[in-house]
Parts: structure tokens; sequence; C-alpha cells
């Protein structure tokens, strides 16, 4: 009984995250469960999926009904997603337990210094608002995210392709599909290596190739990510890579988690959430290289 409530309550704890940042919450599940709860990785990836199809469940219902997702573009890109990640399901049952743990960690640490170099980045533009005389200082980055989004779609080049153009949204035009298409590949086949929805692919690429806006680009990622864990997940069913007493608990978490964030994610400070988040990513990180090593 103790081992279902703390599988419930870190369930809790990775939807919540992924609800907020687009991520899926595989990329605290499946640490969770194997330096938790000692489950083999390539289990924890199978349990890591059915949560995330549960994550974008919960998150994009929300966020679809608020006209925040991009329903359009999501479902394009999300074609070549499901199709790589049918192919990264097999790659992983190839592959040893302990390369797909180093490789989950170097995938940790990139995320981090991501998130990190982008925090660094919205910093100095604040700061160079608050120099410039551009107004308060915001509460937690959310207006001066939209000013630059403003501006970029203001100074936009005229969108390639008429494709392009119809994935558009209000306030900002879509850019660089094809590199989005790639994008999508590369995120499908990670998703079905690590279990991790590829949001921490999806994200970046819209937001900083194709030119959608933040937090459109993080409804979105939730929108397609459940598609993509499908497919991938398909894979690990038939190979018996699911153990549904420890996917099930993780789940009901997971679901409550991902549902109480998405309704509450115009009230939490990012900025806060983000740094914990890069603490958390750096920890797991080191623990994971050290179980893959020895």
């Amino acid at each position: 009984m103790l081992e279902l409530l703390l599988l419930i309550i870190g369930g809790v704890a990775a939807g919540a995250f992924g609800a907020l940042l687009g991520l899926g919450g595989g990329v605290l599940i499946v640490p969770l469960l194997t330096l938790g709860f000692g489950l083999p990785f390539r289990e924890a990836v199978g349990a890591s999926l059915v949560c995330v199809i549960v994550t974008s469940s919960a998150a994009a219902s929300v966020y679809l009904q608020r006209d925040v997702a991009n329903l359009r573009l999501g479902m394009t890109l999300e074609m070549f997603t499901a199709m790589a990640a049918l192919a990264g399901g097999l790659i992983a049952f190839m592959l040893p337990d302990r390369v797909l743990a180093v490789m989950f960690a170097a995938l940790l640490l990139y995320v981090a210094l991501t998130m990190a170099r982008a925090r660094e980045a919205r910093g100095a533009a604040e700061a160079g608002g608050a120099r410039n005389g551009a107004g308060a200082p915001q509460d937690d980055g959310r207006a001066a995210d939209a000013d630059a989004e403003r501006e970029t779609a203001a100074t936009e080049p005229a969108a390639d392709g008429g494709l392009a153009a119809s994935l558009s949204g209000p306030g900002y035009r879509v850019r660089n599909l094809g590199r989005g298409v790639l994008g999508s590949l590369l995120a499908g086949i990670v998703s079905a290596l690590f279990g991790v929805g590829g949001g921490i692919v999806k994200v970046p690429v819209m937001n900083l190739l194709m030119g959608v806006p933040m937090r459109v680009a993080t409804a979105t990622s939730n929108l397609m990510i459940g598609v993509t864990a499908s497919a991938g997940g398909l894979i690990y069913l038939f190979r018996g890579g699911i153990d549904p007493y420890v996917a099930a608990p993780t789940a009901v978490g997971v679901f409550v988690g991902a549902s109480l964030a998405s309704r509450l994610s115009d009230r939490v400070d990012l900025r806060v959430l983000r740094l914990l988040f890069i603490a958390v990513l750096v920890v797991t990180a080191a623990q994971m290289a050290l179980r893959g090593i020895g």
C-alpha cells in the first residue's frame, strides 16, 4: 500500500510538471520508477508512455476549450511524429538498458541546459526593457513573452508556402515547416526510446524554429504527445514492456496532477517552476548516468 501511495503521489507531481511545461511528465516518471522503485528501464518507459497519454488527455481538453492550442498545426506535425515513434519503439528493444540509461541522462542535461539558457535570455530581455523605461517588472515573465511574440509577429517575413500560412494562428506566422517536420520525426524517436512524449523536442522546435508563441507551443505539444505516446506504446504493449500494476496507479496520479495544473497554469510563477525543474533534471541526470555506467 505504501508503494501504491508513493506511485500515485509521484504521478501527481510528474503530471503537474508535464502539463505546465508541455513535456508529458515522462522526464520525471522514468527516473521515479527506475531510481525510486528499481524498475528496469524499458518497463519504466512503457509505464511512462501510458502516463503521457493520460497527461495529454487531461491537459489537452482544457487547452482546446480555451482555444490556446493550434489544432491544425499539431495534427500536421503529428503524422510524422507518430510514424517515427513506431520506429523508435522497435529500436528501443535492440539497445541494452544501460545504454538507454546513459542516453536518457544526456537528454535530461540537454533539457536542463536549454531551459536555463531560455531563462537567461528572457531575464536579459526584461532587464533591457526596464532600462529603456518599458514599464514595471513582470511578475512571472508572461507579459514579456507576450511582447516578444507580438514583436515577432509584426517583423516576421511571410510564411514559407501556402500550407505554412494556413497553419498560422492569430498574432503569429508559422515558418520553417520543413524543419518542423524534421524536428517532429526526432521527437517521435525520442518519445519511444525514453517515454517522454516528445514534448522536450516539440516545444523548442515550434517556439524557436517555427515562430509559434511559447504558450501556444506548450498547449499544442500537450495535444500531440498523447498520440505520439500511443504509437510508441503499441510496440511496448506487444513486446510485454508495460506492467499494469505500475502503470495504473502512476497514471491515476498523473491524471490528477495534469488536470489541476492545466487549470492553474495562469496563476503559477513559471520562473520559480523552471528553476526547480532545472535543479531536478540535473540531479536526476547524474543519478541516471551513474546507474547506466556502473
